[in-house]
């Protein structure tokens, strides 16, 4: 079965700019991905070429193994951009309806109110996208971005305007998508979002991905602490594995356990550390 998306060897110039430079990423059916890097790493750039919008000086990219920006990769995905507009006059349920004829969905009636109701809008059915807050249109464009059941998505940003109860809602919805099978590449700037959420991450920098895999591969471990009658004690450059052997060296020794945190850098640091400079 084809990947959800595949990009192999993506080039793209801007003139003397090079904004990616040879990046391989694959995202697999059911599988939520965070795309992360600084600015002008080329994460948008990256996620235009996946849908169509800017055409790669070199590489190719493909949806579903369809060549991205055909007809038949269009169909397979929905895409929420970072900075979108909605018209002010129009309501939820006016909304979701023409990008159901723009998307040749016939779920009609059924399919937004199922939506509506994914995203937590299911009482603003009628609401004018004017009378909604940042965070009620970012849930709306969510909505929008699922009209006809795509088996994959790309989010830029999903929960840049949301608070913390929106974002929960947020992760819910993404956690039910990988249920259904539905893949997800969520570029986002919120790593701790990132690292609730998303299977595996790709970090770019200068064009390039810098780093890739789950965050439990990725992070280095940083030491076992452990909770004794005279305090914590740390034990640097420990991992998981060493944890029995310090606890049961412990108690042979007399001392009284009474907890043990195993250490491991942040995604925070792993992103830092991947991405240098930039980072500033």
């Amino acid at each position: 079965m084809a990947a959800a998306f595949s990009g192999r060897a993506l080039v793209k110039r801007y003139g003397s700019v090079t904004a990616l430079d040879g990046v391989d990423l694959q995202v697999e059916e059911g599988e939520l991905v965070g795309l992360l890097g600084p600015n002008g790493a080329g994460k948008s750039t990256l996620v235009k070429i996946g849908c169509g919008l800017v055409r790669a000086s070199d590489g190719e990219a493909f949806v579903c193994g369809a060549r991205a920006g055909s007809a038949e990769a269009r169909s397979a995905m929905g895409y929420l951009a970072e900075l979108f507009r909605f018209p002010g006059w129009a309501t939820a349920d006016e909304l979701l309806t023409l990008h159901q004829r723009l998307a040749a969905s016939r779920g009609g009636a059924a399919e937004r109110a199922e939506l509506l109701e994914l995203v937590g809008l299911a009482e603003a059915r009628r609401r004018r996208v004017e009378e909604m807050s940042k965070g009620m249109q970012q849930r709306l464009g969510i909505a929008q971005a699922l009209v006809g059941s795509p088996q994959f998505l790309f989010l830029d940003e999903p929960t840049s305007a949301l608070d913390p109860g929106g974002r929960r809602t947020v992760r819910r919805l993404l956690e039910e998508l990988r249920g259904r099978g539905t893949a997800v590449l969520l570029n986002s700037h919120l790593l701790s979002e990132v690292e609730l959420v998303c299977d595996r991450v790709a970090i770019l920098a200068r064009g390039r991905i810098v780093a890739e895999g789950r965050p439990s591969e990725l992070a280095r471990p940083r030491g076992v602490e452990v909770d004794v009658d005279g305090g914590t004690r740390l034990f640097e450059g420990a991992g998981r594995e060493d944890a029995p052997r310090i606890v049961a060296d412990l108690v042979a020794a007399g001392e009284q356990v009474y907890g043990v945190r195993v250490l491991e850098s942040t995604l925070e640091e792993i992103y830092l550390e991947a991405v240098g400079e930039e980072a500033g």
